[in-house]
């Protein structure tokens, strides 16, 4: 990995490998560094030590520390990660995740602190603040239940 900075705006890339990237208003394909940051950028993949994202969206966000600002990824994954205003249908996070005023569907984190946000499903081992989750404990044992039993009455029909 080069030890150089780079910094690009307004562009159209495919791969850019660095180990300080600052990347502006640009789509790109994959992006790799050791710290890497993104204002207005759409990316397919980015794999960095620290990221700080403004005003993105990405498929595929993986790293040490994510920060997400104002951005949409698809999947995040990190040890820490940080959505601030932002929407990600997945969350996973090895240490801890913060969270404020975002969307998430699946948030999975050992420890979370979140602030006026949403969530569809979320495993965590403590959760701090407040957070907003359809999918409960109960409703998905209710859930299951319900799912198991329906599976069990087709698969008697099925078998006359």
């Amino acid at each position: 990995m080069e030890k150089e900075e780079r910094e690009l705006e307004k562009s159209d890339l495919e791969i850019i490998e660095g180990e300080f990237i600052n990347i502006k208003q640009s789509t790109i394909r994959s992006v790799e560094g050791g710290h890497v940051e993104l204002q207005q950028v759409a990316a397919l993949s980015i794999d960095a030590e620290r990221m700080e994202v403004t005003q993105g969206a990405s498929v595929i966000l993986r790293g040490n520390d994510l920060s997400l600002n104002q951005s949409i990824s698809g999947i995040t994954a990190g040890e820490n990660v940080s959505l601030q205003f932002s929407l990600s249908p997945v969350s996973i996070s090895k240490e801890n995740t913060e969270v404020n005023r975002s969307a998430v569907g699946i948030l999975a984190a050992r420890n979370v602190k979140a602030e006026n946000t949403s969530a569809l499903f979320v495993i965590a081992n403590k959760v701090e603040g407040n957070i907003t989750t359809l999918i409960n404990w109960r409703s998905a044992l209710a859930l299951g239940a319900t799912l198991g039993g329906l599976l069990g009455f087709l698969s008697l029909l099925k078998r006359r």
